[in-house]
């Protein structure tokens, strides 16, 4: 007789293990269903664990897990921009919007019905996650700049940007992810420069930044 291999060992996840799990199963879900589709159910039976143990972690159910799952994608959303300040600025900006397109890319429909909102499961507190994200996003933007103290029209200048990439994340998916994410990448940092410019018109600070940026490219 063939020898059978031993069965692996069971080993019970920590409490931070499992939470992980379930979020890493709750995330994979609202990549392609949007929240008001998925049930409590639907997250056990992906992550291979029973109801009542979600509900053990997520005793506020769906919302708490959509909340948690949501606060997650935010986190990895943040690491996106997190670049370290070597090289031209331009180029730090493609790299992470490399990394922001992938992540779009691979939760299309929970980024759709994130932005797009309506959701049943959309709060106060789900939008106010969505609005950290975009904020964190212009804080990093600023330290690239090496701006401590940008004024009004600089700090909209690059809001209306971060909004600019938003939309043009959701038309790209509406589109079947065309052009391709190399192509987008590289428009939306010609934007970037190009909105800047139209600002330096108007305010000396802006203008100092793009005579900046043109000194370093």
């Amino acid at each position: 007789m063939t020898p059978q291999a031993p069965t692996p060992a069971y080993r019970r996840l920590s409490v931070e293990e499992r939470r992980s799990q379930l979020l890493d199963a709750a995330l994979s879900l609202f990549a392609h269903r949007p929240p008001e589709e998925i049930s409590l159910d639907d997250v056990a039976e992906r992550a291979g664990v029973s109801r009542p143990l979600v509900y053990r972690y997520f005793p506020g159910g769906k919302q708490q897990l959509y909340e948690a799952a949501l606060r997650s994608a935010a986190d990895e959303l943040r690491l996106c921009f997190d670049e370290p300040r070597e090289g031209p600025l331009l180029a730090r900006l493609s790299r992470a919007l490399d990394r922001y397109l992938a992540f779009v890319g691979q939760h299309d429909a929970g980024f759709s019905a994130l932005l797009r909102g309506g959701s049943v499961a959309e709060t106060s507190r789900t939008s106010a996650i969505v609005d950290g994200v975009r904020r964190a996003a212009a804080e990093h933007i600023m330290s690239h700049l090496d701006v401590t103290d940008p004024g009004p029209r600089l700090r909209m200048t690059v809001r209306m940007w971060i909004t600019a990439v938003e939309a043009a994340s959701l038309i790209w998916l509406d589109e079947g992810k065309q052009p391709p994410a190399e192509e987008l990448r590289d428009w939306l940092v010609e934007q970037f420069a190009a909105t800047l410019s139209v600002t330096a018109r108007r305010d000396p600070q802006t203008d100092a930044l793009v005579q900046a940026l043109a000194a370093d490219a």
